[in-house]
């Protein structure tokens, strides 16, 4: 049985993310050049340029609401080319710290305008900057979902949440967290006691590109699947720079931007035995749903 990489592309730009919140607030996103569309259109024409062992490259799009609402036929785009469109929310705030009613009803917003725009069912979320907890997966199961990809156990990060996963039933790589609704978290390298973060974003853009293969690889033949996560400005080295920022943050979103895309590319190439799965597709693979 081949190995799967699940591939996951979190569709926002370049000024939603959560380190430049303090110097692009929501209020201010209109004024903002919009620079998704061409770089979301890379990344599928590259999954596209790709046939490997196994067959071609599936991934999940989480795209969120606010981006799908501006460019419609983005969405409608991803949808045709065989990949997934899941919800990455609408306005990319963090789950953790809101009201019940305020999450769900965005959730339900997000669901419901990305079913409409591309005529088909959305099945998966992931939560802003991995802001999840055991009662935001009990919303998203409430909203309709059939899973969630937000956990991630690198817990260093102030803003990644926690969930209790002693009692779920191990699906693969994933788990049955709530009866009929998965939790599929993203991949760490896990060395006894230590996390390390090895699921993607500004980590596969600091660690040498061969160091991080190998924790890849030794993911791989430890847990037969790996997920992997990217974001369209990540590809965007000509993206227009925020200089106010505090230096760390500065640090975290600009790191090595011009080297993102290649690395990508070796990186599917360099797994080409591997079969590069949906989130939806592996769930259905391991779970039987």
């Amino acid at each position: 049985m081949h190995s799967k990489i699940i591939l996951t592309v979190d569709v926002e730009d370049w000024f939603q993310v959560e380190n430049l919140r303090s110097c692009i607030p929501f209020s201010a996103w209109n004024k903002y050049e919009l620079r998704v569309e061409k770089n979301t259109h890379r990344l599928l024409d590259l999954f596209d340029s790709f046939l490997t062992e196994t067959g071609g490259v599936s991934a999940t799009f989480f795209v969120l609401g606010w981006i799908a609402e501006k460019l419609p036929h983005l969405a409608r785009e991803i949808h045709k080319r065989g990949h997934e469109v899941a919800s990455h929310g609408y306005f990319h705030g963090l789950c953790t710290g809101r009201s019940a009613e305020d999450l769900k009803q965005e959730l339900i917003r997000s669901k419901k305008f990305l079913e409409d725009t591309i005529g088909a069912q959305v099945f998966g979320y992931r939560a802003p900057s991995f802001s999840v907890s055991d009662k935001v997966l009990d919303i998203v199961r409430e909203c309709g979902y059939l899973y969630d990809s937000s956990y991630n156990s690198f817990d260093i990060n102030e803003r990644y949440g926690q969930i209790s996963l002693n009692s779920a039933r191990k699906c693969g790589t994933g788990y049955e967290v709530l009866d009929n609704f998965y939790e599929l978290p993203v991949s760490n390298l896990v060395l006894g006691k230590i996390v390390l973060p090895w699921a993607g974003g500004g980590y596969f853009r600091l660690v040498p590109f061969p160091l991080f293969r190998k924790g890849v690889q030794y993911i791989l033949e430890k847990n037969g699947a790996y997920v992997f996560y990217i974001h369209p400005w990540e590809i965007d080295h000509a993206q227009p720079r925020v200089e106010n920022l505090p230096q760390f943050f500065k640090f975290r979103h600009y790191i090595n931007l011009h080297k993102t895309f290649d690395r990508l590319r070796r990186l599917i190439t360099g797994f080409d035995e591997c079969q590069f799965v949906s989130c939806i597709a592996y769930l259905r693979s391991v779970a039987g749903i």
